[in-house]
């Protein structure tokens, strides 16, 4: 959500901001009904002062043993009229919070231009890709009976997969390490959160209305969730949080359910895209000064994670065009994939500002001030568990035999297994 002061104050500077991310003039529209709905109060405003000076005359008329009929009349028809623009007031705001609610965050300035993902920015790499090809993912894991969509889909359709033996294992070990590290060593606290939320919860976040496509209702206004973003976000909803007690940093390991709607003949096969998906995720709720320097610090904490898998990966900056509806800046990584043979992202981690904040009503203040201002929240993958399993099956792949070799730091979540051979 924006700012109406700020737009009220600098209406250029917001049209360029939703020129960058390819909208047109949107300042005027907001103005315009955010000047009627002020006109409206105003009048509201005279109006109860006129009844309640009209409405001490009643009294001092029947004090006095006379006739208040014309007195009561018009208050009558000031109360009429009031309820006529309240009702009209109610329908402004409510077509201004829902042109608000559809229009991207402002991007910082040093987010690129571009159009499309094909002008990301490239900030590094890390590691030496394989450049042998090898089998995808599903090849290898089917190969090693360990890997089966035929029966998944028999029970829920496409883009559900089963994974048995050593490779389910395999998923949960890398679950447990990314906790682990994300939990002993960034100082993150583990949460368990919901799998189910209402749409107010995905309304702060900015996934409703403008992404109710992307999602799997569950009836009486609840939703799986797409992200356990969600409810770490909105642990802070509707709340003044102490100053002094940011950043709140939270990692959640959970099934994440999306629709994928528009990606029809994308990632048909294998894992890369489906409706289920594990992901570990990292929260932080910051104070508004301190949200860039914690940016980077999540950027870090997901490209650790790759570093001691021993992935090799790039990370980039998004341009304008590619990034996300409620982001001012995001990072990607991504990881390499020797059986496509390109980089596929595996983490996006984003700065919000205080866009979700204001959605959701969060804010803070200072220890003995009254003043309260929106804390800003960042959100990242730490990392997506499936793209991870894809990652390793590909490039610990051995093809004298078709295994898959354990990645060292698994090791001891893997029961000291070396090595996924077929069944």
């Amino acid at each position: 959500m924006h700012d109406l002061k700020f737009i009220r104050e600098n209406p250029s500077t917001f049209d360029d901001a939703m020129a960058r991310r390819g909208l047109g003039s949107q300042s005027a529209d907001i103005l315009r009904m955010d000047e009627s709905r002020r006109a409206i109060q105003t009048e509201l405003q005279a109006l109860q002062q006129e009844r309640n000076e009209t409405s001490k005359q009643i009294g001092v008329i029947k004090s006095q043993g006379g006739d208040a009929q014309e007195i009561m009349d018009a208050v009558s028809k000031i109360k009429g009229r009031m309820g006529e623009l309240e009702e009209e007031e109610r329908t402004i705001a409510s077509a201004l919070n829902q042109h608000l609610a559809g229009l991207p965050n402002i991007m910082f300035d040093d987010v690129p231009n571009g159009a499309d993902e094909g002008e990301n920015v490239e900030l590094h790499k890390w590691g030496t890709p394989k450049q042998d090809q090898v089998p995808e993912h599903f090849e290898i894991g089917e190969a090693l009976g360990l890997m089966d969509f035929d029966t998944a889909a028999k029970m829920s359709g496409a883009r559900f997969v089963i994974l048995k033996g050593a490779l389910a294992r395999l998923e949960r070990a890398l679950a447990q390490f990314f906790l682990d590290t994300h939990t002993g060593d960034h100082d993150y606290t583990e949460v368990n959160p919901p799998l189910l939320v209402r749409d107010n919860a995905l309304f702060g976040t900015s996934q409703l209305p403008k992404f109710a496509e992307d999602l799997f209702p569950a009836g009486d206004a609840h939703y799986l969730i797409p992200t356990s973003e969600v409810p770490l976000t909105n642990m802070v909803a509707e709340q003044i949080v102490d100053m002094e007690e940011l950043p709140y940093r939270y990692t959640a390991f959970t099934p994440c359910f999306r629709s994928e709607a528009g990606s029809a003949g994308r990632d048909t096969r294998g894992m890369i895209r489906q409706h289920q998906f594990y992901k570990v995720e990292m929260v932080s709720i910051t104070k508004p000064e301190d949200s860039e320097a914690e940016h980077e610090r999540m950027r870090e904490c997901a490209e650790t994670i790759l570093k001691e898998l021993d992935l090799p990966f790039k990370t980039v900056t998004l341009c304008s065009g590619d990034t996300g509806f409620g982001a001012k800046k995001t990072y990607d990584l991504e990881v390499w994939l020797p059986g496509q043979q390109r980089y596929r992202e595996i983490s996006s981690c984003s700065n919000c500002g205080d866009f979700q904040a204001r959605r959701m009503n969060a804010r803070t203040r200072p220890k003995g001030e009254k003043q309260t201002q929106f804390v800003h929240t960042l959100n990242g993958s730490g990392v997506a568990v499936g793209r991870a399993l894809i990652a390793v099956l590909e490039n610990y792949y051995d093809p004298t035999d078709g295994g898959v070799y354990v990645p060292e730091v698994l090791k001891p979540y893997m029961g000291g297994l070396e090595k996924i051979t077929k069944v």
